[in-house]
């Protein structure tokens, strides 16, 4: 028999049974759907990790009480609590030894209940607000639209300047620009000095709506009590990156008077930490959903077996006659495996066509960029055709085994 020929009636038996071929189709589907899906959506997340995670600039790496989790709900969250705040005098201390050392060192404190108000106009009461310096933009990866940025005189006088985000500027001024117009940041007035340029979202999150004001005036506004500080710290190059990271360490061991001894009571995190720490997590999420689609698409597969084995039950009669008319044993099996393969591929296909719509919406709603995995794709047909033939070959190798004789006297 030619190879079409076995197709076609190969498609014609299972036209046949169109119910039973469509729920036996319904298990491969659903296992090729879970890993599709799972893996589309944490490729998709992984692709903006980039802008999504990556809020601090190039060579810059990060001191902080807290781990870039926030360490609540953590088996450690109590360390982190207990742990002393990171004092503005303590973060002033490490920025004057790292002179000469570090291209920049940002001091920044954040407070995530503010609200704009000019004119009658008003922001949602839920902006951030970020006490800071010049060095804000470079170290938080923001630049400036237009206007001025802080400069080292507004810390020092703890002058009421602010710089404002797209989100901000939007709501307030959809008609005449900001520079130099007096706002109120929760009851606050400052003087409107720059424009960040827009930054867009990441995992659903604006990242323009943000203020940025000197920290000195941060902590006279909003209270320096219980607030700690973060020190961002830029190398003057990649080259020089691990030599600022050592001494940057020492300089905040001395800023925090730890002795020799003593363990570092402070997180340090970069960009590439972000990632590893993400990365291990998408890690153990593909794990996850791998083991739990094999154990459904093994499901799947001894439902193909069954029906299988129905079938050639059914089609005991129709084999005898065949092989009595000259069809060789390789047809019969031939035919039946291609059954079990279409079977299976055909749900296979169902599954990645439903799992890369569900995870590109999971990526879309998330606002991450949109992909086609097609890695995971071709695994899904190669992985559905192993299902196919290493669960349709025993029910194949079975119906061409009949004796034709045997088979005919079959009621």
């Amino acid at each position: 028999m030619q190879f079409r020929e076995i197709i076609s009636m190969a498609l014609q038996s299972l036209g046949a049974n169109k119910l039973r071929s469509g729920l036996t189709m319904v298990g491969i589907t659903i296992g090729v759907f879970s890993v599709i899906s799972v893996m589309t959506a944490i490729g998709a997340l992984q692709t903006s990790i980039e802008s999504g995670i990556s809020f601090l600039g190039s060579n810059i790496f990060q001191f902080a009480k807290y781990p870039v989790s926030g360490g609540q709900g953590g088996r450690n969250a109590q360390k982190y609590e207990n742990r002393r705040n990171i004092t503005y005098a303590q973060a002033l201390r490490y920025q004057q030894l790292m002179e000469g050392i570090a291209r920049d060192v940002c001091l920044k404190c954040f407070d995530f209940k503010g609200q704009c108000t000019y004119n009658g106009l008003k922001t949602p009461p839920a902006l951030t607000v970020a006490g800071s310096n010049k060095s804000f933009l470079a170290a938080n990866s923001y630049s400036l639209g237009y206007g001025r940025n802080l400069t080292d005189e507004d810390v020092d006088l703890a002058r009421s300047v602010i710089m404002i985000g797209k989100t901000i500027e939007k709501n307030l001024f959809p008609h005449e620009s900001p520079i130099g117009r007096v706002i109120k940041i929760n009851g606050h007035p400052m003087t409107v000095i720059g424009v960040l340029a827009e930054k867009g979202s990441a995992f659903g999150q604006s990242q323009d709506d943000i203020c940025v004001i000197p920290i000195t005036r941060f902590f006279e506004n909003f209270g320096s009590a219980k607030r700690t500080v973060n020190i961002a710290t830029q190398s003057f190059s990649a080259e020089t990156y691990n030599r600022t990271l050592d001494k940057g360490i020492g300089a905040m061991r001395l800023a925090r008077s730890l002795k020799p001894n003593q363990p570092d009571d402070f997180e340090i995190y970069s960009n590439d930490s972000l990632k590893s720490a993400f990365a291990s997590v998408a890690d153990v999420v593909r794990i996850g959903a791998f083991v739990i689609s094999l154990i459904a698409l093994i499901a799947a597969g001894i439902g193909i077996m069954n029906i299988m084995l129905v079938s050639v039950t059914e089609r005991t009669k129709e084999i005898g006659i065949r092989k009595s008319i000259g069809a060789k044993s390789r047809d019969i099996l031939r035919q039946f495996l291609t059954e079990a393969v279409f079977i299976s591929e055909a749900g296979g296909i169902v599954g990645i066509i439903l799992g890369v719509l569900g995870g590109d919406l999971l990526a879309a709603w998330l606002q991450a960029d949109l992909i086609f995995p097609y890695g995971w794709a071709l695994a899904g047909l190669v992985v559905c055709s192993a299902i196919g033939i290493g669960f349709g070959f025993y029910p194949a190798y079975r119906a061409a085994a009949l004796d034709p004789i045997e088979a005919l006297r079959f009621e």
